[in-house]
């Protein structure tokens, strides 16, 4: 596969002479991926919600790609060298959560247009006992009001004059988060798991076809990347062009920073030279022109006073025997899941159709007005459970079974395009319904251990490259780590036209809402784990894992054809169906039951583990980088 020679050739160089070396024996082993569709570099009237590209080649239909299964223990990541990592931590005597938390390091050398230090994210971890939901979200500076994105006449400024600037910047949590989540359930010590990524960041990785793709849509669009001088440095050579596939990427600022990670922890970030840079470079960073987009106004104390929060999980029962469990608020991802799969579920005779339904537009009507019914409800009621109260008191009203009877009843045989939102109880504020705004991509790493303990892990730095801010920690040296954009994923406006405020209006502190959707999945008959999964691609990521779930434990795929499967998603919306997936005859019916159809690529980045039949089953989406290794 073209890239794949590289990256394995990097791997195994620097298995020479390093502790990744001793972690990483048997490095030949040859990787479960996945070739992927070419990416559209073009407009698309779906642009804005397609967060981030896919891989150049074709989308492997379900069954042709390899279907792993491992005895023991098995990580899925959305890059191979991460999956390699996480897989000799766990062969090294690491836990779940150490496997997990040495592939993200990984992850923010070899992705780093998808996440890393300067992010944030959501773990669910599982010892054998029960679900801890670890929540390292990014939070808005203590100066964000509801003026962060306006313009000075009151409207808001263009999504895409918003992400690449300062302002859009949040507090990160990432480090932070998996700091504390080690403290309480590691097993290696804390330097150890992040020597592997201080190794590929000094001594250098191949460049792969997708980091190469990404830079291309990235400069053949906005450019914003070029701008930031450390940025262009890293990715880009002399000329302004992409590093070509095989390039040996170094990264000697990351490095370092790694390396005060590892001594540290994550007080190296918040506090010093690191957090200086960030609020340094945040400050000085608005995007040019007559919209220009203001800069930022983090200061040392925001950095300082971040916590990650340790939540209750949040876990609901699905038809036939199923215990689904997820983050709680500020993700969305949890509740909109599972409102999705349970009004499918009431839709009648045929709406757990057969693997052959995956593309039968009966079948997938019904879904995507499920999406439509629970997308309505996320983006009104849901916010950052500490400055937005849940309608009733509680979350999970939302997933009552006579409020949901009463959602599915709202689908009939023709779309509703776009669905209004229900209220379970009468609020204590009557909250408005914003307008559809664009999230951005992620990465996602499922790990299960032998001991059955498992780690489901999704982060991000929103956008495809973030803020296109880059950081050295104040090292001077080349390269760094990218900044998020996350504070885009607040309403832009505070209220609408009658004053009605906003669930996830912005507000100093604030968490912003997101559809990270970290998965644990149980079999209530014997409480038995029985499925570990989770995506990339922003909103999309909801629909994702729900047709993920669907197709492995109501269809009976492998969980690779499940994630395999055409992708179609509905942001209560138009209805997005997965470029060249579907016959021209499904696409016409749909529209004949009034969906607006709008067909382009969706690169999930999904991974998932499954047990079945004494083993666990793997998979990683085709359509991008993604690999499952164990043993």
């Amino acid at each position: 596969m073209a890239g794949r020679a590289p990256i394995a050739r990097t791997l195994c160089a620097l298995a020479s002479g390093t502790l990744l070396g001793l972690l990483l024996a048997g490095c030949g082993a040859p990787a479960v991926t996945g070739s992927a569709t070419q990416p559209r570099l073009g407009p698309s009237p779906a642009d804005t919600v397609l967060p981030e590209a896919a891989t150049p080649g074709r989308a492997a239909p379900a069954g042709s790609t390899p279907r792993p299964s491992f005895a023991r223990e098995a990580v899925a990541a959305a890059h191979p060298l991460a999956a390699e990592v996480g897989a000799a931590l766990l062969a090294a005597g690491g836990n779940a959560l150490d496997a997990a938390i040495g592939a993200q390091f990984v992850l923010s050398v070899v992705e780093p247009q998808a996440s890393g230090l300067g992010g944030g994210g959501f773990l669910l971890h599982w010892d054998g006992r029960e679900v801890a939901a670890w929540d390292g979200r990014e939070t808005a500076p203590a100066a964000a009001g509801p003026d962060w994105f306006l313009r000075a006449d009151g409207t808001p400024l263009p999504m895409a004059v918003a992400v690449a600037g300062g302002r859009s910047v949040g507090v990160p949590g990432l480090v932070s988060m998996l700091e504390a989540a080690h403290r309480a359930h590691g097993r290696l010590p804390w330097a150890r798991l992040l020597q592997p990524a201080v190794a590929l960041a000094e001594q250098g990785y191949a460049v792969g076809p997708r980091l190469h793709a990404l830079l291309q849509a990235e400069m053949q669009g906005s450019g914003a990347l070029a701008r930031d001088p450390q940025a262009r440095a890293h990715f880009l050579d002399a000329e302004g062009r992409p590093w070509p596939v095989g390039h040996l990427l170094r990264n000697p600022a990351q490095a370092a920073v790694l390396r005060a990670v590892a001594r540290d922890g994550a007080a190296a970030l918040h506090r010093g030279a690191v957090a200086a840079d960030i609020v340094r470079r945040v400050a000085a960073h608005g995007a040019p022109g007559a919209l220009a987009t203001p800069a930022g106004r983090m200061t040392a104390a925001d950095l300082e006073r971040y916590r990650p929060q340790r939540r209750a999980a949040l876990c609901a029962d699905w038809a036939p025997h199923w215990r689904v469990c997820g983050m709680p608020p500020p993700s969305a991802g949890q509740l909109t899941l599972m409102q999705t799969l349970g009004i499918v579920e009431r839709l009648g005779p045929g709406a757990a159709a057969p693997p052959a339904g995956a593309a039968d537009a009966d079948w997938l009507h019904r879904f995507t007005e499920a999406q439509r019914l629970a997308f309505a409800d996320r983006n009104r009621h849901v916010g950052d459970p500490d400055f937005v109260a849940p309608p009733s008191g509680r979350w999970d009203s939302l997933l009552d079974a006579g409020y949901l009877d009463a959602r599915a009843a709202r689908v009939g045989p023709r779309s509703m395009r776009q669905a209004p939102a229900g209220d379970p109880a009468a609020p204590a504020v009557a909250l408005a319904a914003p307008a559809a705004a664009p999230e951005g991509g992620t990465t996602h790493v499922s790990v299960v251990d032998a001991a059955g303990r498992a780690v489901a892990l999704t982060s991000s730095i929103e956008a495809m490259f973030g803020a296109r801010l880059m950081s050295d920690g104040g090292t001077g040296l080349p390269g760094g780590f990218l900044l998020n954009n996350q504070l885009t994923d607040f309403s832009f406006v505070p209220s609408d036209a009658q004053g009605r405020p906003l669930a996830n209006r912005v507000e100093g502190g604030k968490r912003p809402r997101s559809s990270m959707s970290p998965t644990l999945v149980f079999d209530r008959r014997d409480g038995r784990l029985a499925m570990v999964a989770g995506s990339a691609l922003g909103a999309h990521i909801i629909p994702a894992v729900a047709r993920t779930l669907v197709g492995t434990l109501r269809w009976q795929l492998h969980p690779q054809d499940a994630v395999a499967l055409p992708q179609v998603s509905s942001l209560n919306g138009p209805t997005l169906l997965e470029a060249g997936r579907f016959e021209p005859a499904v696409v016409q019916a749909l529209r004949e039951r009034g969906h607006e159809v709008v067909e382009q690529p969706l690169p999930t980045g999904l991974s998932a583990l499954a047990w079945r039949d004494g083993a666990w089953h793997g998979a990683a989406d085709p359509r991008r980088e993604g690999a499952v290794r164990g043993r």
